[in-house]
């Protein structure tokens, strides 16, 4: 028999068997969708607060960095990244690590930094950065064969950035042709687009140009043909 003819008193009757049968799953899922809501918001609620924790560190890290506050700069940096590994301010603190490092004419001790941003970041922009820095440092160890190496990557927004790079690291190894192919297709590459120092580069073409043309040997010149005797007259 159908619900639309039940008496009243037998309509009732089915509703207090269905609340009785059902009621507790109901209630067990309101509950469940009420408390899932509240802790959403609270799930929100904490990663704002932490994001909001991190950016406040790290403006204070960029303002010891300002001052030239090397130890306190240090001493924040490590702190964001013990504290929000997960954040992109950790990954912004491991460079300005690096840098100081490389500023203090301890590049080795950047590698670490640098590796990890290049291999780790979630930002795209920032593992291009820490891969051309990665790069730069590893010439200046006497490792230019592993800089190109880190560079063998697809460059992206880059492409000016790693031929300039890829070119000092050829001319570390004195492979001058392949620099000077690096240093032109850098400028090919930066044209219009502010990724590359044109006059910079145009100074490393001219360089590498003189030097290859001072390396050459001297092209001899054709000694003139010799004059035919005159023939004394009888």
């Amino acid at each position: 028999m159908t619900e639309e003819f039940l008496t009243d008193d037998e309509q009732l009757e089915h509703v207090k068997r269905l609340s009785a049968e059902y009621g507790p799953w109901i209630a067990g899922a309101v509950l469940i969708a009420t408390v899932g809501v509240f802790g959403w918001r609270y799930y929100q609620s904490h990663l704002e607060a932490r994001a909001l924790a991190a950016a406040q560190q790290f403006s204070s890290m960029t303002d010891a960095l300002q001052h030239d506050d090397r130890t306190k700069t240090r001493q924040i940096a490590g702190r964001l990244i013990e504290d929000y590994p997960d954040s992109p301010y950790a990954d912004q603190a491991k460079l300005i690590l690096a840098r100081l490092y490389v500023d203090d004419g301890q590049g080795a001790l950047a590698i670490p930094s640098l590796s990890d941003v290049m291999d780790h970041s979630k930002d795209t922009q920032l593992r291009h950065i820490a891969r051309l820095r990665l790069a730069r440092v590893l010439i200046d160890q006497g490792k230019p064969d592993d800089a190109i190496k880190t560079l063998a990557d697809e460059p992206g927004a880059f492409a000016a950035s790693y031929h300039e790079v890829r070119g000092d690291a050829y001319y570390a190894k004195q492979a001058l042709p392949q620099a000077l192919i690096e240093y032109k297709a850098a400028l090919a590459a930066g044209t219009g687009s502010g990724d590359a120092d044109a006059a910079l580069l145009a100074l490393k073409i001219a360089d590498l140009g003189a030097t290859a043309a001072a390396a050459a040997p001297p092209i001899a010149s054709a000694a003139p043909p010799a004059a035919a005797p005159n023939k004394a007259k009888p």
